[in-house]
């Protein structure tokens, strides 16, 4: 089921090892540490093979996370608003990651501008349980999601190219 691009992509992400939320204090920031390892290493690798798309950063618990994504489409880049917090019962549920710049433009978005993941991500982040973790969500949910519904959103008219202002350079 999934391709040899996707394969070794997700085998250039390291598997985390802690299995703690942010209510497991010492644990989670172990797990926390863990997290940015792996996020680290696949940003490096994205880098490396000239496929940066996307910032983040959190808050300093680590349970709220920020920053921004992008998807270059016919030359041009469109970039979106990226935002979500570390559920309670993580990694047991998955964070739930939000385009809020989004909402409402595509059915296959929730409230808030979450993007749906329901039927592919959530089963496979069930079975990989504490081994994935936020730079996984990136490469298996988020950049996926991207890759479909960006093209859609722009050929439908739905979201246009807009130029940076010298303010927002």
């Amino acid at each position: 089921m999934v391709d040899e691009s996707t394969r070794k992509t997700l085998s250039s992400i390291p598997l985390l090892q802690t299995k703690a939320g942010p209510r497991d204090k010492e644990l989670w920031v172990a797990r926390l540490k863990e997290e940015y390892q792996a996020l680290i290493k696949y940003v490096q690798n994205n880098k490396a093979a000239d496929n940066d798309w996307f910032r983040l950063e959190s808050d300093k618990t680590g349970t709220r996370w920020f920053g921004k994504c992008w998807y270059v489409h016919n030359l041009l880049k469109y970039e979106f608003d990226l935002e979500f917090d570390i559920p309670i019962t993580y990694p047991t549920t998955a964070p739930e990651l939000a385009l809020p710049g989004l909402d409402g433009k595509t059915a296959k978005m929730y409230r808030g501008g979450k993007i749906c993941l329901t039927d592919h991500f959530k089963p496979l982040w069930a079975r990989n349980v504490p081994k994935f973790g936020i730079a996984h969500a990136m490469a298996l949910g988020l950049g996926p999601w991207l890759a479909v519904e960006i093209p859609d959103l722009i050929e439908k008219g739905v979201i246009t190219y807009q130029e940076k202002t010298d303010e927002a350079k």
